[in-house]
This record gives C-alpha cells, structure tokens and sequence, in this order.
C-alpha cells in the first residue's frame, strides 16, 4: 500500500533512465541517434525511430551499461540477453569512487536465472516474464556517482538490450549500500559447509539468497540447515533454521503433487525452477530458489558470516553430508560502498555450467 500511496505524493526527484537510445541519461537526449543496431530496420524512418535499441557485447569486453553522477537512486533495472551468456557475463555495479565492485554477480543468478535456462519469476524485487525480460527493483542509492559494467567472460558476442530508470535525490544520511556476492561450491567438499557470506565486519541488513542447487546423488537433498552469525557469534550462530526447503517457505520435500516438486513463485519466496534429467546427458536434477527478507530484514551491527549446508539421508535415517553444486547470490546492504571481502574476482571456470 506504500507504493500505491507514495505515488500520489510530491517527491523532490529527477526521473531519468539510460538505454543504447540514451547512454548517458541526458534530459531530451532519448531517440537521437543515427547509428546503432536497428539502423538498417529504421533506414526508411531516420531518427528518432528505433535506430540504437542495443549494443553488441564482444567476447573479452567490459561492456559499459551506465555512469551516473549523483547524488540519486537505481530504481529499476530491464534488460535481455540469450540464456546462453547468462552465467558466463558478470553484472558489476560501483558506488562513490570505490575500487572494488558491490554488485558482482554472473548475470542470470543476478536475476534468479542461474541454470542459462528461461525461468520466470514473479516476486517483489526481481520478476523475470516471457521471454526472458529480466526486471530489478531493488533500490540502489549512491551519493556521488554509480557505475554499471558487464564483463563477457565467454566467446561469443551477444546484443544486449537494457534500460536503467533512477532519480536525481538526495540520499538521508542513514541509507545504506546495496551489495550483492556470488560464491559457488562443486563440489562442496565433505563434511562442510557452503559459504555465502564469509566473515564481514560493519553494519547492515541481510535482504536476500538465490540459490542454484544441483544435487549429485539419489533421494532427498535439502535437509541442510541455513545460519547467520551475527556481530559476536562464531562457533555457533543466532539465527539457524530448520531446513533448505523450510527457509525457502516451503515443507515436506516441496512434494506436491506426489512424486514432484511443486513449483511455486510468491512476492518473497519461490522455486520457480526445477529442471529435470533428460535420461541422457542431462543426468542430475537442477533447481533454482529465492527467498527476499523484505519484511524480516537480518539486521546486524558489527559482522555477519552465512552459512548453508548441504544434507541428504542415508541408511538407517542417518544424515549424510552430500558433495554437491551449490552457487549462491546472497543480497544485502552495507554502510560502506565496497566490500573487500565480498569482491572476490569471477572466472570462467568458476561460472561454468557442466
């Protein structure tokens, strides 16, 4: 209801938006250009008719999406690629002058697409519709300047079509940093723990986890519990749930109906993505999850680390401890614009889907 009512009320706020028909957000700078690649679908039109609705990304290349002098927010992100680059091209974002990345993520887990396979999700802060139209709506406020980049680790050369919509405002003293880590475990080694916050010192909130989960074994593989250890803790944590399904809203398997996992997409919790094993090469189950702390913020003044584990049963209902390929997008917001610890550089290796 704060949306529907803030939209009836006066905000001391620029609108602006930058896309390939205006790079650099300029007032009255939309429509104008004479080349790009809908030049030739326009040649009978001229400007102002489609000419530059995207840019061409070259294997190798950072590729420069925006850069925006503050001090304002990012209040929407859309944009489309082929799924084939998804996890092979970083999404980066840099606020205020730092020189290590607070965004720094391959683009489809960005965006709940981890897997390089269209999926569409329906929830507050990402939604993804047919036919792989990616939308953001976390707010992403900066003080002097934002910069946002993608870097094409892969081989091939892809259009990229996007839009960046944000405001011209001053920030309240109190805001904080939005900042999102990638991190992958494959195969997580026996008897530990995947991590998606290592150890971090500051203040902030913990707003959300994407998980791309592949299970490497037979029967059931989400008995493993999430932890958050926060500020002091460190042996044991404050917050520890009771199951993977259970932190993703969901109970008994997600098995419903019987004998399949039941699909679900909800404003802040979701499996929209369960891909199943062909018989052939496609040998293992794939599955993608989201749960968005919009209304349960994990606040925390001093630290963080978050842990999962991976867990399945065995014989004589014991735990097992499972290998298995867990990457993660772990969501939140800092006081600081960069993170050391969080920016950990991406390779193709670490990316690849197998």
């Amino acid at each position: 209801m704060s949306l529907l009512t803030d939209a009836s009320r006066w905000h001391e706020a620029r609108s602006r938006s930058i896309s390939a028909e205006n790079p650099t957000g300029t007032p009255g700078g939309g429509g104008r250009a004479t080349t790009g690649t809908g030049a030739s679908a326009a040649r009978e039109l001229g400007v102002g008719w489609k000419v530059s609705p995207s840019v061409m990304v070259e294997p190798g290349a950072t590729q420069l999406v925006g850069a925006i002098t503050g001090p304002g927010v990012i209040r929407h992100i859309w944009l489309t690629c082929p799924p084939e680059v998804w996890r092979e091209t970083v999404l980066q974002f840099f606020w205020d002058d730092a020189t290590v990345p607070a965004v720094n993520v391959p683009l489809g887990d960005f965006f709940c697409e981890g897997w390089g396979q269209r999926c569409n999700v329906n929830s507050m802060p990402i939604a993804v519709n047919p036919a792989g139209g990616m939308n953001c709506y976390w707010a992403m406020p900066f003080r002097k300047n934002a910069r946002i980049q993608l870097i094409n680790l892969g081989d091939r050369e892809f259009p990229l079509y996007y839009q960046v919509d944000y405001t011209l405002e001053e920030v309240p003293a109190d805001t904080l940093y939005f900042h999102a880590t990638w991190r992958r475990s494959d195969p997580l080694p026996a008897k530990t723990v995947h991590e998606l916050v290592p150890q971090i010192s500051g203040r902030g909130q913990y707003v959300g986890t994407y998980l791309a989960y592949e299970s490497h074994s037979t029967g059931w593989w989400g008995e493993g519990e999430m932890k958050f250890y926060l500020d002091e803790d460190r042996e044991f944590p404050t917050i520890c749930g009771t199951g993977t399904e259970d932190y993703f809203g969901g109970a008994w398997n997600f098995e419903q109906p019987a004998g399949e996992y039941g699909r679900y997409s909800t404003p802040f919790l979701g499996l929209p993505q369960v891909i199943k094993p062909d018989g052939l090469y496609q040998s293992q189950p794939r599955f993608g999850l989201y749960r968005w702390h919009l209304a349960d913020a994990i606040r925390f003044t001093t630290g963080l680390r978050v842990t999962l584990q991976s867990l399945g049963w065995r014989s004589g209902g014991r735990y097992l401890a499972q290998q298995d390929d867990l990457a993660t997008t772990a969501f939140l917001y800092l006081e600081t614009p960069g993170c050391d610890v969080l920016a950990q550089e991406l390779t193709g290796d670490q990316l690849e889907i197998l």
